[in-house]
């Protein structure tokens, strides 16, 4: 990877660049900087229409605070960045970064006190603060981020509320898993706490906006987003009572030192929205791996079965379910250690890798942040203890791990979830966090990160009929706002018509989407590892023709090309792996969803296959003759999908 940097002073002759403005290498979008009155102002404007009206920016400090009196001193030359990375575990398997990057310094009373570093692409804005020491004070903590959005008139909200900390399950809140609401009003803070990251904005008529944070490590805290009595927005540290109120909710800076990337993707469709990349542009990997991983597909059964089958009997059956379906691996679920016990996982991973499978092992992240019964305990909040732990695993075949119940965004909370990382990889573990935060960034910067759950997910669905009934409505919005900045850990794609061990009629909670809208979903979300929510009886009760499709589908992708939709009520992607395409979507929509596809992605094939739902969501495999220039046409009822392929 290499980025390289070039003056591009011919901006400032032909006035693309004001004294304070930063212009995307196509012209189109425009990072501007105020000052009035001593406040520094942000707006935000896209082929002349606003998308952000005139926002604060500046930081609160143990040096002081620096929200006022504060005057422009200086500003960098225009840089062009330009790189080529390669990722395989995230939309687009190779990426050309372009951007344009300026850096405005500030001055309070004389004293250099912090720089805004801005890269504009074409649709992308990164910005982050750099602080700077005072005398010899070489350290400062960050009271609070005065980072705010206004949106123009008319702009409405697909927002996700953020937790009350040490509430639901345990007290293990937040976790991220509350439904997003879409087409909501500005003006609201959520249940009372805010929004998660991301969040997503409709300008009106003039387009959309998707804010969000990355590059967060253990030099920082996560943030959530406030929203204020007046419409606007801002930034908002953790809660003082997360992880159990023990760490500090304002993080300190060695300096000089940064904060966190504040992105945002603007567009007037949604395509510059499902194909960003910034979230891994703007941030570099923090270890190189320790080997090649092979991130892959497999099962698991407590999505379906529950604590009470995680026993050996129960995991070899799932083992010979994964190796049936051609899939790498088998999630070991909670209560592991107490009813199956470590002698016999030893057993299961031998077993295991008789089958071509390996195992993936579920641990509760303890620490003092949560009452989580379920072990194993004690092992993942210490790097002295979690080393031994992961040299056992790595001794018998392991491949990964399942953390799951982090207690909050607390900077002490992102140090727990760095040094995971660092200790797994030196002992060739993939990672997946469970009851987490958002990934910010870290598929690049921590080469064994798998993905994270930080959803409403697939074990709601099991949990909660409301859930099941709303299930379309939620999937349509995740690949607009929470999967298009990270990989998500939804463990989905459930082919039981209800959620119970055997698949009984009026046990547990009913699935009301479609057998196609299951495969979609295996499409439309997006993770390098993907449980899927398949159980061994669906070899012989579900369709050969949907069985087929999940063994065959990818886990890994090279490009994603949005289609068609809008948040919450269908939504339609493309993805390709090598060179075949998949074109997949979905309809949470009362009224059946007429679709025309042009197959351009499918050049030179003669026959297409087509997974689609009729009236009655009974699903169908049909082979398609297609003739050169010619239209598919496509119907997708409420609660139903589609998968056009090769």
């Amino acid at each position: 990877m290499r980025r390289t940097f070039f003056l591009f002073l011919m901006l400032l002759t032909f006035g693309w660049l004001s004294a304070a403005k930063v212009v995307s290498p196509d012209g189109k979008l425009v990072f501007e900087i105020k000052v009035n009155q001593g406040e520094v102002l942000y707006e935000v404007l896209y082929e002349g229409e606003t998308f952000v009206a005139p926002s604060a920016l500046g930081l609160a400090t143990s040096l002081g605070d620096f929200r006022k009196d504060l005057m422009l001193a200086k500003q960098s030359a225009v840089s062009l960045i330009e790189e080529h990375y390669a990722l395989r575990t995230i939309k687009s398997s190779s990426v050309h970064y372009r951007a344009h990057e300026v850096i405005f310094s500030f001055n309070q009373d004389e004293r250099h006190v912090f720089d805004l570093e801005v890269q504009v692409s074409n649709n992308d804005i990164a910005f982050r603060y750099k602080v700077y020491p005072q005398g010899e004070t070489l350290v400062t903590r960050v009271f609070e981020e005065e980072t705010t959005y206004v949106f123009p008139e008319g702009t409405s909200t697909f927002l996700s509320p953020q937790m009350e900390p040490m509430t639901a399950f345990a007290r293990t809140a937040p976790s991220y898993e509350t439904p997003y609401f879409p087409d909501g009003p500005v003006g609201k803070n959520g249940w009372g706490n805010g929004y998660v990251f991301p969040a997503l904005f409709r300008i009106g008529d003039a387009g959309w906006v998707l804010i969000s944070e990355t590059g967060v490590d253990s030099r920082y805290a996560a943030s959530r987003l406030l929203g204020k009595d007046d419409g606007s927005y801002k930034i908002g540290h953790p809660m003082e009572a997360e992880n159990n109120g023990n760490g500090t909710v304002a993080p300190g800076i060695a300096l000089p030192g940064y904060t966190p990337w504040r992105t945002l993707t603007v567009g007037t469709t949604l395509q510059p929205i499902v194909e960003t990349t910034i979230p891994f542009d703007v941030v570099e990997e923090k270890y190189p791996a320790s080997e090649n991983y092979a991130f892959g597909k497999g099962s698991w059964s407590w999505i379906i079965k529950m604590d009470g089958h995680t026993t050996y009997e129960t995991q070899k059956e799932y083992i010979d379910f994964s190796a049936a379906m051609g899939y790498s691996y088998v999630l070991v679920d909670a209560l592991w250690d107490t009813q199956i016990g470590r002698d016999r996982i030893e057993e299961l991973a031998a077993y295991a890798a008789s089958k071509d499978v390996a195992l993936f092992l579920w641990y509760n992240s303890n620490g003092y942040w949560n009452d989580a019964p379920q072990g194993p305990h004690g092992y993942m909040h210490q790097s002295s203890v979690r080393r031994p732990e992961m040299e056992w695993m790595q001794g018998i075949g392991v491949k990964g791990i399942k953390v799951d119940f982090f207690g909050g965004d607390k900077q002490v909370t992102m140090d727990v979830y760095e040094s995971l990382l660092y200790d797994a990889n030196d002992y060739g573990l993939m990672v997946i966090f469970h009851g987490t935060t958002l990934p910010r960034g870290w598929e690049r910067m921590f080469p064994n990160f798998a993905s994270s759950e930080a959803v409403l997910a697939s074990e709601m669905l099991h949990f909660s009929q409301e859930r099941c009934d709303e299930e379309a409505v939620q999937a349509s919005m995740h690949p607009f706002i929470r999967n298009t900045v990270a990989s998500m850990d939804f463990g989905g794609s459930a082919l039981n018509q209800y959620y119970n061990a055997n698949n009984t009629p009026g046990v547990g909670t009913q699935r009301k989407t479609s057998d196609v809208f299951a495969l979609a979903t295996a499409v439309l979300f997006q993770s390098p590892v993907q449980f899927f929510a398949l159980a061994p009886n669906n070899m012989h009760d579900a369709p050969a023709w949907a069985i087929d499709f999940m063994k065959e589908v990818p886990s890994l992708w090279d490009e994603v090309r949005f289609i068609d939709g809008y948040p919450g009520r269908y939504a339609v992607l493309a993805r390709r792996s090598g060179d075949q395409w998949y074109v997949a979507g979905i309809n949470a929509g009362e009224e059946t969803l007429q679709l025309e596809l042009d197959p351009d992605l499918f050049v030179g094939a003669e026959r297409l296959r087509l997974y689609s739902d009729d009236s009655g969501l009974k699903g169908s495999l049909k082979v398609q003759k297609m003739k050169p220039g010619s239209s598919l046409k496509v119907s997708v009822p409420k609660n139903g999908g589609f998968v056009l392929t090769q």
